[in-house]
């Protein structure tokens, strides 16, 4: 994503697909926590050659940001060191820097992170998602996946809907009524026909897949009205897209 300054070479390497890092903003403790997949790269200068100032190499990060469509956020690079801030654009996320600047230029750190929601590694086994409804009457999933904007269901799902329909069939007497949820991103009308829809094929998919009588499954959509993450962020808006079963 950005090359190193020439003359340094990377001293330490830390990547993560999902971390984070609370970056300055502004003066004193002015921070933004931000999450996403993770990078810490250390640099130091090679033997013999001239190092660059802490401002030189600071600018010369933050104003790539600055050509790509992007905006310094904060900046304190003296002789001896520093930091500055910025974050651009780049692919329907927002890319996040800093670089901090140490031993007048010796050496320094470039943090990165792309902001992004977290994948979902951990799923409900029958037996917890059975728990789960009983005990508190409904469960949010964020593993049924869809198109965007379409209530086409991705095939990575099938594992999700599969413990449903188990948990279906462990208990015949059990009734749910299946809720699509969506983020704000485009008109209210359309995200509330698009829960609807999803809602939809969620209960096809457990009749015509699995076998489940049509009459135990309901379903109901509710379009952005009902967030439980602001969609001020991706990591907001994955949380609001969901599908939630609510025991009848």
């Amino acid at each position: 994503m950005f090359s190193r300054m020439p003359g340094y070479y990377i001293s330490t390497y830390d990547a993560e697909d999902f971390g984070s890092f609370d970056f300055d903003v502004g003066q004193g403790t002015d921070t933004k926590h931000v999450e996403g997949k993770y990078w810490r790269i250390g640099y130091e200068i090679k033997e013999g050659q001239k190092k660059a100032g802490p401002l030189q190499i600071g600018r010369n990060y933050t104003d790539l940001m600055l050509k790509r469509g992007g905006k310094r956020l904060w900046e304190e690079l003296t002789a001896s060191g520093g930091e500055t801030t910025a974050s651009m654009p780049a692919g329907g996320h927002t890319i996040w820097l800093e670089v901090d600047v140490s031993n007048n230029g010796d050496d320094y750190d470039l943090i990165v992170v792309e902001e992004a929601a977290m994948k979902q590694d951990v799923e409900f086994n029958a037996g917890q998602l059975a728990e789960e409804l009983k005990s508190k009457g409904s469960v949010a999933l964020h593993n049924i996946l869809f198109d965007t904007g379409k209530a086409s269901i991705k095939p990575e799902s099938s594992n999700a809907l599969s413990v449903i329909a188990e948990v279906l069939k462990t208990d015949p007497s059990l009734k749910l009524e299946i809720q699509g949820h969506t983020d704000n991103v485009g008109g209210a009308a359309a995200n509330l026909k698009l829960s609807q829809d999803r809602a939809a094929a969620v209960k096809g998919y457990l009749v015509q897949t699995s076998g489940i009588a049509a009459d135990r499954l309901t379903t109901s959509g509710f379009g952005d009205t009902k967030p439980v993450a602001p969609n001020t962020s991706e990591e907001g808006r994955a949380q609001n897209r969901r599908v939630e079963l609510v025991r009848k």
